[in-house]
């Protein structure tokens, strides 16, 4: 195998960056460091829901599998993009949107939505109180089609208002067996190819709904 293109798809993780309100910031401190230990190393203090993560079904569901637990051939897989890019702030992914790429989505595929969401990460009040999302009617569509994943730029995959019924968007998927990848950054030259290799590797933490981790997506020679 060799690596033709590589994105990463990976947001950066930071002393106070941005997050989702109802959280507290995180924190990056050093516990030493080269001037007084010869060494330098760092204490984190943070949401497991932070910066890019996923979402394992014990985030919505008591007593079902944790990040630690999630099986690893099911963050690894074929992905498509779907364009998003240009439409209004707090947008609506609904089932109406989804069926203009429903040629595109194939059982088993790694779903990206790219809102252009990712492009905007700052405390800006549209990034953490406006982002684009997917509607309950959009998540049953994914579990109708077969996909396994379902990966977002924004802060979350369900809504940042009321209204929007986020909540309802992730226990359809989740009760699905669908994972969510949250808060990616997801670029316009992903799509530049009609499909990708695609691999969230969250870390392994036993007991917990859900976990940072790294998304990459490549294209093979």
């Amino acid at each position: 195998m060799k690596i033709q293109k590589i994105i990463d798809c990976t947001q950066t993780i930071y002393h106070n960056n941005p997050g989702y309100l109802p959280y507290k910031l995180c924190e990056i401190n050093y516990e030493t460091t080269i001037p007084g230990n010869g060494y330098q190393s760092e204490r984190i203090n943070m949401n497991t829901h932070t910066a890019t993560h996923f979402d394992a079904p014990l985030h919505h569901f008591a007593g079902q599998t944790d990040a630690a637990e999630y099986p690893l051939e099911n963050l690894i897989g074929e992905a498509v993009a779907l364009d998003f890019f240009h439409t209004a702030e707090h947008f609506a992914i609904n089932r109406a949107e989804l069926e203009r790429y429903a040629d595109k989505v194939k059982p088993g595929d790694i779903v990206l939505l790219c809102t252009g969401y990712g492009l905007k990460r700052s405390w800006d009040s549209d990034y953490i109180e406006n982002w684009s999302f997917l509607t309950p009617d959009g998540a049953q569509w994914m579990v109708e089609k077969g996909v396994k994943g379902v990966c977002i730029d924004g802060m979350s995959v369900g809504g940042p208002k009321p209204e929007d019924n986020g909540g309802l968007t992730h226990k359809i998927g989740l009760s699905k067996g669908i994972w969510y990848g949250e808060e990616l950054y997801l670029p316009p030259d992903l799509l530049n190819e009609a499909r990708w290799n695609f691999a969230f590797l969250p870390l392994k933490m036993k007991g917990c709904g859900g976990a940072p981790g790294r998304a990459v997506a490549w294209i093979e020679a």
